[in-house]
């Protein structure tokens, strides 16, 4: 760099240019010069030159902006040109320019940014859209247009909703081209998206042949989502080319970014329409700016200006406000103080030759800071709609049009912004609203795709390069109905392949793809090591019988399960012995303890409740003893003779008859269970007994259940046996850990299935502790693994998953044999309710009862100590209490009671009777006259 800037000075040498500047010495000078430097006869150039032109006219006609200041624009051509458009810029130092529009290359602007950051000119660019052009590395640059970080993320979400993970960017390969293309690989990287294939086309002068190279690459690639991010000249190239070579049919998706809608809007309207007759269905973006008076009345004054050869495109409008934004920020620096004044810069002179090279040409702009803070500052409504920026010096707002090209038109399906994404509803309504990124918030309206297509395109297919899918499927050895190799050939047989066939034929294409064996033959191989596979780019895909679990997940995609698996635990059983001592099976010790305590303890409480008022449950103690034993012991078959008089009793016996009901009900079904029932039984329980023992534990060769024993819940490793075989399964269980073999084994739940097929004297031990399923493993983000998901859905649905399964896996011939483990006891806490009810009201007809003699106690004491005529000692308290509760109760006594009620209810009645016949009453009224004269 150092020696192209010495060059360009000695070039400008010749020039003949002038020093000769001055301090202005006026605040507000009678003019001021800006420069303009962009390529003239450009897409853009053209439709800027005019719009900067008509710029300086409204500012200068307009006395509100620089009040007597004229300004003056020196327009100069970059060519496209870093050298040309560096040594313009150079030219622009040695004169009292405060401040350039452009360069509208970004490729120039790389260039020529280094000269303004020295010698502290602002530069505005209206259409160096490069996103490295950071506000960080040139300060003195302002974009005041959209940058292509934008852009790219709009592409991002564009691809993003329509579900496509993979697109082919074909670029410029320089400044702008790379750097836009490492923005848009940015964007899709944070969508789990990709960029799979990238297509540079040199600057400078291109021939279709070049142009045909490098799209017939593009089409021997899987995806269909294409990209294109050019210049015009290029751009077009590429899709005649790409129209050529049928590139533009149906399942193709071509991406332009704001390049194409730039030329479009620019070019004439015949010009518009031959264009676009090769690029049908074709996805264009283009920069947004909000409706308004101002612009339509800017559009009509320019279709007057240009008798509609030349369109009006956004990058205009933006040249236009950039003015505007230039005159208004030099306004702002005159009424802060500015000064438009220059000075040499001192480096300059100390360069060795600076003398011949005429260095001293070169000034500094002392009022670029304060310029550059008050552009930054300013803010305005131009006609790309409001005008601010942000801290980073961009502009506020970034918001893209996305255009579909159909028939001669560019039809409009939506827009997206970085407020709220895509939407059909113009970005500056949505400000009013809160911000809503939500995929289900995210809508375009439909497009028509290129070969007149309104179905959205898969957005790839399988390469038209004759290369076939490498599938990879392991060698099994053992369980060779799942996946087996046919002898002498790299054909395969069995469920998995059955069912990876049936789904590969509902695909809507074809899918070339061979088998390629994995594994020696002489033991299963490890399927994890067989997924990595694909991670590496050996195997494209991996069909078998492979579990989805997590560590294969985070590095590759499966489909949609097509088995449901999962770990259990195989281990011997033996059958229970029904002898003799069957019966006392159904209850457990516990059961059986509380059982007797309670007919114990329901006879004590019924004796309580009726020895002092039933003679049946009086008499000698040795005589009652026996009496609440049987008493209690004849409830159980419903045969106790004993009546019971007293209410409490009569409740708590009901009650308690209840509870022996279903305590008898109980047994005699657990009891039927037992006796008719085949029992089980084994020491294991579940994975749980295995995990807290020493035992050794089985598992398969290759299996990932190696792994979850020993990672997942902690067993050593050095308990685990590795078996390959299901007749090593049969020996090791038989063998069992005192003979070298194992305790169970673990296993997923296909292979035992198949394995208790023929082994009825091992079960499946507790229910299955990990939950997952079987599917076919593909590379990340694979759309071969949702189509075939999509496959594998409807083969269940119409029932053909199901008679391939029935075909391959024969069913259990022990199923007869398929019962309970352990017949589950019936134990204390199916019964702690009916104890419990029975329990309280034992005590409520307890309580009931002892509050009586209390209260008959406490009557007979006073007359007690009447007799003895003096406080009865403690002994003598007890005795009365004891003797109340063991004396009978006077049956005269309620025999008495019970016959002055019947006389009170029968003088009630007979009262009712007189009121009902007044006859009888007369006579009953002269009856007791009589008798009462008779007295």
């Amino acid at each position: 760099m150092g020696v192209l800037l010495i060059l360009v000075l000695w070039l400008l040498s010749f020039g003949g240019l002038s020093n000769g500047l001055s301090a202005n010495a006026s605040s507000r000078p009678a003019v001021v010069n800006i420069g303009a430097i962009f390529t003239l006869d450009s897409t853009i150039g053209r439709v800027a030159k005019i719009a900067i032109e008509e710029a300086v006219k409204d500012v200068n006609s307009d006395s509100s902006v620089l009040r007597g200041t004229k300004l003056n624009v020196d327009i100069r051509n970059s060519n496209c040109s870093g050298f040309l458009g560096l040594v313009e810029a150079l030219r622009y130092m040695e004169t009292d320019v405060v401040a350039v529009i452009g360069p509208q290359s970004s490729v120039v602007a790389h260039t020529i940014l280094h000269v303004a950051n020295e010698l502290k000119t602002p530069f505005l660019s209206f259409a160096a859209t490069d996103p490295t052009l950071s506000s960080l590395q040139f300060p003195y640059f302002v974009r005041t247009t959209q940058s292509d970080l934008h852009q790219m993320t709009a592409v991002a979400d564009i691809v993003e909703h329509y579900g496509w993970k993979e697109v082919i960017v074909i670029f410029l390969d320089d400044d702008y081209g790379r750097n836009g293309l490492s923005a848009l690989d940015d964007a899709l990287a944070a969508r789990r998206c990709r960029v799979s294939y990238k297509a540079g086309i040199p600057p400078g002068d291109l021939s279709r042949s070049d142009i045909m190279d490098i799209l017939v690459k593009v089409a021997l690639t899987e995806s269909r989502v294409i990209v294109l991010h050019a210049y015009p000249a290029a751009g077009f190239m590429v899709f005649s080319v790409a129209h050529y070579l049928g590139m533009m049919d149906d399942g193709y998706v071509w991406i332009a970014t704001d390049w194409l809608s730039s030329a479009l809007d620019s070019a004439s309207p015949q010009r518009a329409q031959t264009l676009t007759e090769t690029m049908q269905g074709v996805l264009v973006l283009r920069q947004h700016t909000p409706d308004s008076k101002r612009k339509r009345a800017f559009m009509a004054r320019w279709n007057n200006l240009t008798g509609g050869s030349l369109g009006l495109s956004t990058y205009g409008l933006y040249a236009y406000d950039t003015v505007w934004l230039t005159a208004r920020a030099i306004d702002s620096f005159f009424n802060q103080g500015g000064m438009i004044s220059f000075s040499n810069d001192s480096r300059l002179n100390s360069v060795e030759g600076s003398s011949q090279l005429h260095l001293e040409a070169m000034v500094i702009f002392d009022g670029g800071p304060l310029l550059l803070k008050s552009i930054l500052q300013t803010e305005f409504a131009g006609l790309t709609g409001p005008v601010k920026f942000n801290p980073d010096k961009s502009l506020t707002s970034p918001a893209y049009e996305i255009i579909n090209i159909i028939g001669t038109g560019l039809h409009r399906v939506g827009y997206w912004c970085n407020y709220s994404g895509l939407s059909t509803v113009a970005p500056e309504t949505l400000y009013s609203r809160p911000p809503n990124r939500s995929s289900a918030n995210q809508q375009l309206n439909s497009v028509i795709w290129p070969g007149e297509s309104i179905k959205t395109p898969r957005g790839w297919v399988f390469p038209n390069n004759g290369k076939q899918l490498r599938i990879g499927v392991p060698r099994r050895v053992s369980y060779r109905e799942f996946v087996s190799q046919v002898a002498g050939t790299n054909n395969f047989k069995g469920f998995c392949i059955d069912v990876f066939t049936a789904a590969v034929n509902l695909l809507p294409y074809a899918v070339p793809y061979q088998f390629v064996p994995y594994g020696n033959g002489r033991e299963n191989p490890s399927y994890t090591e067989l997924v990595n596979l694909i991670t590496t780019g050996i195997f494209d895909g991996v069909v078998g019988d492979i579990a989805i679990v997590t560590n294969r997940t985070k590095i590759v995609d499966f489909t949609q399960p097509y088995a449901a698996s999962g770990l259990v635990v195989v281990a011997p059983v033996r059958k229970l012995n029904t002898g003799a001592w069957a019966f006392l099976r159904p209850f457990s010790r516990q059961m059986w303890g509380v059982t007797a305590a309670f007919f114990v303890f329901i006879g004590i409480v019924v004796w309580i409740l009726e020895h002092r008022i039933n003679d049946e449950f009086r008499g000698p103690p040795k005589k009652q003893l026996i009496t609440i034993l049987w008493f209690s012991l004849s409830t159980l078959f419903f045969a106790h003779r004993e009546t019971t008089v007293s209410t409490l009793g009569r409740l708590v016996l009901i009650i308690w008859l209840f509870v022996v009901l279903i305590i008898n009900s109980s047994y005699t079904a657990s009891l039927t269970s037992i006796l008719t029932v085949q029992q089980l039984y084994s020491p294991i329980k579940g994975i749980e007994t295995l995990k807290d023992g020493d035992d050794p534990i089985g598992y398969q060769v290759g299996s990932f259940a190696e792994h979850y024993l020993t990672e997942g819940i902690g067993i050593s490793k050095s308990r685990l046996k590795a078996l390959g075989s299901p007749e090593e399964y049969a020996a090791a269980l038989q063998n069992g850990p005192e003979n070298g073999g194992v305790a169970a084994v673990v296993d997923e739940r296909p292979y035992v299935e198949l394995f208790l097929a023929s082994q009825c004297k091992f079960r499946i031990i507790g229910q299955e502790f990990t939950k997952s399923g079987w599917g076919f493993a593909f590379p990340r983000d694979s759309p071969l693994a949702i189509d075939l998901s999509t496959a594998i859905l409807t083969l269940s649905e119409n029932g053909d998953l199901q008679r391939i399964h029935d075909k391959w896996l024969t069913t259990s011939s022990c199923g007869s044999d398929n019962t309970e483990l352990e017949s589950d006891r019936l134990h204390l806490k199916s019964f702690w309710g009916l104890y419990l009810l029975c329990g309280i009201a034992c005590f409520i007809a307890l309580l009931i009862y002892f509050l009586q003699i209390v209260h008959k106690f406490r009557k007979a004491a006073p007359d007690e100590y009447a007799i003895d005529g003096q406080g009865s000692s403690r002994s003598k308290r007890l005795q009365t209490l004891l003797s109340l509760i063991d004396e009978k109760e006077d049956q005269s006594r309620r025999d008495s009671k019970r016959r002055k009620l019947d006389r009170s209810l029968s003088e009630n009645n007979g009262e009712v009777d007189l009121e009902r016949d007044p006859k009888r009453k007369s006579s009953q009224i002269c009856s007791d006259n009589s008798f009462n004269s008779r007295s």
